[in-house]
């Protein structure tokens, strides 16, 4: 499926309502007020985790927020509306920014960004021209798979320390999340998550949980701090390892999308790796964090069904005014950090789930030992996040996870097919297409 471009949607059905079990792609749309809306769940679910990284790594929270939303826009036009995906902060280049950023200053982080930028732009290149086939030979569904679920899983330590700092109110929040889901029809049932810390909101205020004294001294608009860039060559062993990673949750990414909308999106992860690294370089450039496709807002869409781009250009043109606007930011910074591990604990969970579901479609077999323990060694190191440290530079565990799924299957299957101990086929390197499945049609 070629797409229509970005920026042409079509209204699905009558834009108002969705009747069960349907699903709106993402070259379509609801209506602009119902797109406003299951844009700012995107927002919601986006927010705390882009802002935590520049918190985190002492960049200015803004000029990330910035560079967020100028970099999804460009993912999306890139990508001609093909791929629904915010493009927020990484985590994985917390531990090289905060190294180089104490060694060598801000600075020299951001040139050592902008290398992972680049880096991954080229790769995004190599794969658009010379086809994505060795990336589904590297990364078969039993990988990205377990990829996909361990990005997920290893979040869930961050939903739980969130969920600590206010229990009851996290608690609310989570059940308003999953009784809307099931008392509501439509699109407020699609809302689920933004109404749910809206409800943990209203839990977190009654319960005197709401700090808003940061909100009187803020300014209504302001732009963000910028700063360029500067390279320290002995830095770049620091960087360039996590150009691995964002390969990984790319990749993984356009796989769960696949998933979802059943829809084969092969022939676009060149430009979605592109993508991200030329928002990277960007960020690298003006002072904010290297981004990435957003996991958490995987879980919203697995979560409303709902996959249209237009609701992703809503929450970057919603960002982009959070970057303008100092006051606005506080306020939005006022959610408290129970209701975020409230909704944390639903939408980690959610992309946690997402990995099984590419087994699942994919019929992966875990009768083959091969398949079993490529993904149980991968999620336990993701989950408990592993960790190795040469040097100065560290790798954790959604790293370290990635690599020992894609070593452990292929030394495991040469091994197996050499000693004659498999006999299973070849699985389908790519997520199939949805009709495939819905016709019940074995996979080879």
């Amino acid at each position: 499926m070629a797409g229509k471009g970005f920026g042409r949607w079509t209204v699905h059905g009558d834009g108002r309502g969705l009747a069960p079990g349907a699903v709106v792609a993402p070259d379509e749309r609801l209506s602009w007020p119902a797109t406003i809306g299951i844009g700012a769940q995107h927002v919601v679910a986006m927010f705390g985790a882009t802002f935590l990284v520049p918190l985190l790594t002492g960049f200015p929270p803004a000029t990330t927020l910035f560079f967020s939303a100028i970099g999804t826009v460009l993912f999306l036009i890139i990508t001609a509306g093909r791929v629904p995906s915010y493009l927020g902060s990484s985590f994985a280049l917390i531990a090289p920014i905060t190294a180089a950023t104490a060694s060598d200053g801000m600075s020299s982080a951001l040139g050592g960004v902008v290398a992972v930028g680049a880096l991954l732009a080229i790769v995004g290149l190599v794969v658009h021209f010379a086809g994505a086939r060795w990336i589904d030979i590297v990364m078969p569904p039993i990988v990205t798979g377990a990829i996909v679920a361990l990005i997920g899983l290893n979040l869930a330590p961050t939903a739980w320390t969130n969920v600590q700092a206010a229990p009851f109110t996290a608690l609310v929040t989570i059940a308003a999340i999953v009784l809307i889901t099931v008392l509501f029809r439509g699109i407020l049932g699609r809302l689920s998550i933004l109404l749910g810390v809206l409800v943990g909101y209203a839990t977190a205020w009654i319960r005197d949980e709401v700090d808003t004294s940061k909100i009187g001294e803020a300014a209504w608009f302001g732009l963000p701090e910028f700063t360029t860039p500067t390279f320290e060559p002995a830095l770049l062993g620091l960087f360039l390892p996590v150009v691995l990673v964002l390969v990984a949750e790319n990749v993984g990414h356009v796989k769960s999308v696949s998933a979802m909308t059943g829809q084969n999106l092969d022939d676009v992860t060149g430009r979605a790796l592109f993508a991200d690294g030329l928002s990277t370089v960007l960020a690298g450039a003006g002072g904010g964090s290297g981004t990435t496709t957003y996991a958490e807002n995987i879980g919203v869409m697995a979560a409303t069904r709902v996959y249209s781009t237009a609701a992703y250009l809503v929450a970057a043109v919603v960002a982009f005014a959070l970057s303008m606007s100092p006051k606005f930011g506080e306020v939005i910074a006022t959610i408290p950090t129970g209701v975020l591990g409230g909704a944390a604990t639903v939408l980690y969970g959610m992309i946690g789930t997402l990995g099984v579901r590419i087994w699942v479609q994919n019929r992966v077999d875990f009768s083959d030992p091969v398949n079993l323990n490529t993904a149980a060694i991968a999620i336990v190191i993701g989950i408990a996040n592993y960790t190795w440290v040469i040097g100065e530079t560290r790798f954790e565990g959604i790293a370290l996870g990635s690599a020992a799924a894609i070593i452990i299957y292929h030394v495991m299957r040469q091994i197996a097919r050499a000693r004659g101990t498999s006999q299973e086929a070849a699985s389908p390197a790519s997520a199939p297409a949805g009709t495939e499945l819905n016709r019940g049609e074995p996979q080879h």
